[in-house]
């Protein structure tokens, strides 16, 4: 038996062409009879850092019965000199969501995965309060469970008012232990309907880690903030 939670999330790897690049991790969402990987804008461009991969690559299972096994697909990132992923803007400014649509074509037959849908969003923002028990699931400075190709969890709390965006951007803040390789990674809430097959709300995808600019590194730790973007941005960016 397998959580159905561990199979949302994968591993994205990025590349200019053969040359790899950086971890992170993404999580599949599911639209009507259309299927999107989400992740981190700056998994996919990054100008401050000049990170330009023109690639990516996601492990999927494609053996119900056998988690060892998995593949390794390739996805390109521009189609004739244009992006193929989508990223938003609101009021507060760009957002570090982007989601791309995947080929269900390209995709095994006996592909062994789960998706969020629209179901698992929250219907307003004031259904959770601070403090809130939350999981990020990712694959942190890309440790993972490589025999059986599956992320990790980490124990979180929103750590800002969940029903007022972050310094009016649009995130919140979560009070979590993280690294590189978690940017993209999906912020879940156990849902009520314990019944559900994937029995999780959606509340946001983890970016970054906060700090502050004038911390004493020899005297003051990191403060152990992170930001986590509104996950009904998807709902803009795959309609």
């Amino acid at each position: 038996m397998i959580e159905p939670l561990l199979l949302t999330t994968t591993r994205v790897l990025t590349f200019d062409g053969n040359r790899p690049l950086t971890d992170a991790s993404g999580f599949f969402f599911e639209r009507g009879k259309r299927l999107f990987l989400v992740t981190s804008r700056h998994v996919l461009i990054d100008k401050p850092s000049k990170h330009f991969p023109n690639r990516i690559e996601i492990e999927l299972h494609n053996d119900p019965g056998n988690l060892t096994r998995s593949i390794g697909l390739s996805v390109w990132l521009y189609l004739d000199g244009k992006s193929v992923w989508h990223h938003g803007k609101d009021t507060g400014g760009e957002i570090d969501v982007a989601v791309i649509e995947l080929d269900r074509k390209a995709l095994p037959e006996s592909v062994v995965l789960q998706c969020f849908t629209p179901a698992h969003l929250l219907r307003s923002l004031e259904e959770v309060e601070v403090g809130t028990s939350l999981l990020i699931v990712g694959f942190p400075l890309g440790f993972h469970d490589a025999l059986h190709h599956l992320p990790v969890v980490r124990q979180a709390v929103i750590a800002s008012s969940f029903g007022l965006r972050f310094q009016g951007a649009g995130y919140f803040l979560t009070d979590a232990r993280t690294h590189r390789g978690t940017s993209g990674a999906p912020v879940v809430m156990r849902s009520p309907s314990a019944d559900a097959p994937l029995p999780w709300k959606l509340l946001g995808v983890h970016a970054t880690r906060m700090d502050m600019a004038g911390r004493d590194l020899r005297l003051d730790e990191t403060l152990g903030l992170n930001c986590a973007w509104y996950a009904d941005i998807i709902l803009t960016l795959t309609a």
